[in-house]
């Protein structure tokens, strides 16, 4: 019993053991918040990858491509089949983006993905990262008349609204093509009313003939099939396109758009000839694609699997059969694909084929963000070390301070362990208060984490977290009990084994040496 009396007599009137309870507390605060931080990042950007790409992807190593998806997809089933949730033929090849912005022509690299847009839902969570709420139901490359989302449906209330979306899709396609049409009117108006050069007459003698005359019109030796296309009610075949490559971020987190859905755009592509050629062709954005993660929506854009094959000319003329640069492949629930995977790999032939999960598809991405979780952990756990140390070299001056004490005890019968166990439990104590107060701390740091953040931001005059850089309105944070618990019980097992020295010279003190000089 006296032992628990000295050891909170010892924490109530020993002020100089506060630092090791602050730099306990602070060092289990910081490592639940970091801990919390980055695993709300790395799980929406695993969710947001997995989310993209499907479970399993069986891709042709050339450009070109492997023909009959169908009987790929019949030999997976054979191989995998009770395993199998869906399947989704693609083509993939890289592009060049071109669109009108006011006068200006822009001009993006991209990655020009051909899809299924039945299926590819079935697959990942393409429909979820669409902007209009028929297109997330069911899919369609036809331009919608309207009711596109004018707030980000991922971000929830605090969303900055986006007004331009509020005229998308055949509105704004309408009003485009009436404000072209008053621009050539003006123009043929201003050059029909201009005076010719150097104020001379054409006489009537020598003005050509209906006969002779050319025709003003470009198209009208072709036919009537160019000018019979109106933009104002009609389109061009489909495309989403990733919203950040037709639009921008403010500092405020304002959405700006160069371009809208209803607005044409060129792409410029190869063809699956040897040697290729290159090929473009005009299409219509129906949607915005945003996933969350920029790599993606800076570079995806996605167009009919059809279209794509007929234009790179992966269509057998004979057959009809088209040919595919991968197949998508989403597994049951629970389903090992690191067995699937290396099941189709043993099947198909690995130099022409490449069998990947997701995971491995993304897996420098991964294993570069699981090392600087490892590495942040060791960097702060370090504090905590410290202040093991401190708590060292405080309890050897208290031994030293106390050796009086120490004999007293020991003259009135007082067991070394039982000394031993005043230190041990005064250093447990310190253990328990510092990461008791530690982790509170932590835990409603990482609850208010997102207000907190923002009082910082106006305390300092801008916002310490951009969504102009990670495309999320807050700050994402994810508890772990598990990684809590080891963290406080880490704290623990340095506090008490800091005290384990000091601890063993006070049981080994003589009580006569003890109390020689008293």
């Amino acid at each position: 019993m006296y032992k628990l009396l000295l050891c909170w007599r010892y924490l109530r009137t020993r002020y100089i053991a506060l630092a090791s309870i602050v730099s306990v507390m602070l060092g289990v605060a910081t490592m639940i918040v970091v801990n919390s931080v980055m695993s709300g990042f790395t799980t929406e950007m695993q969710d947001r990858i997995h989310g993209i790409l499907s479970d399993l992807v069986l891709e042709s190593r050339s450009i070109n491509g492997f023909c009959d998806a169908e009987w790929h997809t019949e030999q997976i089933r054979q191989i995998a089949g009770d395993s199998i949730e869906g399947m989704t033929p693609t083509v993939v090849v890289p592009a060049m983006l071109n669109f009108r912005c006011g006068e200006n022509w822009i001009t993006r690299q991209v990655q020009l993905i051909g899809i299924d847009g039945k299926t590819q839902s079935q697959v990942s969570d393409f429909s979820r990262y669409l902007q209009h709420p028929e297109n997330r139901r069911a899919m369609s490359f036809d331009l919608r008349e309207g009711g596109y989302d004018t707030l980000d449906h991922q971000a929830g209330p605090e969303a900055v609204e986006r007004r331009q979306m509020s005229v998308a899709g055949w509105q704004h396609r309408r009003n485009a093509a009436e404000l072209q049409r008053m621009r050539e009117s003006f123009f043929e108006q201003k050059n029909a009313n201009a005076p010719l050069a150097n104020d001379t007459t054409v006489l009537a003698d020598d003005a050509p003939t209906s006969a002779d005359a050319e025709p003003l019109d470009p198209f009208a030796a072709a036919g009537t099939q160019a000018s019979a296309f109106d933009p104002s009610r009609d389109q061009h075949a489909g495309l989403v396109l990733g919203i950040a490559l037709g639009s921008f971020r403010t500092s405020d987190g304002e959405d700006r758009f160069l371009v809208l859905p209803g607005d044409d755009v060129k792409l410029t592509f190869p063809t699956a000839g040897t040697p290729p050629k290159a090929v473009s062709d005009t299409f219509t954005i129906v949607d915005f694609y945003e996933s969350k993660m920029s790599e993606y929506d800076s570079s995806f854009v996605f167009v009919p699997i059809e279209k794509l094959q007929q234009l790179r000319g992966m269509i057998d003329p004979t057959t009809r059969v088209g040919m595919v640069n991968s197949i998508q492949i989403k597994l049951k629930p629970g389903v090992d694909g690191d067995m699937i995977r290396d099941k189709l790999a043993a099947r198909f032939t690995p130099e022409l084929y490449l069998v990947q999960t997701w995971r491995d598809k993304q897996g420098a991405l991964l294993a570069a963000v699981q090392m600087e979780t490892a590495i942040l952990n060791i960097l702060l756990f370090l504090i905590i070390a410290v202040s093991g140390f401190g708590i060292l070299a405080i309890f050897f001056m208290i031994v030293v301070e106390k050796t009086r004490d120490i004999g007293v005890l020991k003259s009135l019968g007082a067991s070394g362990s039982g000394i031993m166990g005043i230190f041990l439990g005064y250093g447990l104590a310190l253990g328990v208060v510092g990461s008791g107060v530690g982790m509170v701390l932590g835990l409603l740091f990482v609850k208010y984490i997102n207000p907190i953040a923002e009082l910082i931001g106006w305390v300092r005059g801008e916002k310490i977290f951009d969504p102009s850089i990670y495309y999320f309105y807050k700050i994402p944070t994810i508890v772990d009990p598990w990684t809590v618990t080891w963290i406080v019980f880490g704290a623990l097992v340095i506090a008490v084994m800091a005290s384990v020295l000091p601890a063993l010279r006070a049981a080994c003190l003589h009580p006569v040496e003890a109390l020689r000089y008293e």
